[in-house]
């Protein structure tokens, strides 16, 4: 079994030259380029939100509004990224390259509904709501820590490829 965090010329290429290509030509891919920081953000804002609600028991319609921003920019972001997905691998989800990021991008979602579903239906307190976000928060920075990771490999195979295609000239 190859280690997962083995140097690139050691691993599987993220893409494919035809995968690489249609990644680089198709719009989605500055979409998502686009979104991931902006919800990054957001995320970062609300935290700051909660956490001040939490603390002082001020601002529970300014943390609410926050993640219900943050929660719809979820919601794009993973409907954006299947189109993206399937632009480049073929098929809308769980793609072997992205499989695992999909797996947790649907417990991120899944956290964010229950929330909302919390919210909408008052079954769930207030207090209790503003813990499930951060926790939903938590779970959405491994997220975005996995997907760092594959940007950074992603990268460091485009260099390769580069570094190949300069010796073969």
């Amino acid at each position: 079994m190859a280690n997962r965090l083995a140097p690139s010329s050691q691993r599987k290429p993220l893409y494919t030259p035809a995968q690489r290509a249609r990644r680089d030509a198709t719009v989605w891919t500055l979409v998502q380029g686009v979104l991931a920081p902006v919800q990054f953000l957001a995320c970062a804002v609300s935290i700051g939100l909660v956490v001040w609600y939490l603390a002082t028991g001020d601002g529970y319609g300014a943390a609410t509004v926050s993640i219900l921003v943050k929660t719809f920019l979820l919601y794009l972001i993973m409907v954006t990224g299947a189109i993206w997905e399937k632009v480049v691998f073929g098929q809308y989800l769980f793609a072997p390259a992205f499989f695992w990021e999909d797996v947790v991008s649907f417990g991120v979602i899944a956290l964010h509904t229950i929330y909302l579903y919390g919210l909408v239906t008052g079954r769930i307190p207030a207090d209790a709501l503003m813990w499930l976000a951060l926790v939903a928060y938590a779970t959405y920075i491994v997220n975005a820590a996995q997907f760092l990771w594959k940007l950074r490999l992603a990268r460091l195979d485009s260099a390769r490829v580069s570094a190949f295609d300069g010796a073969v000239a």
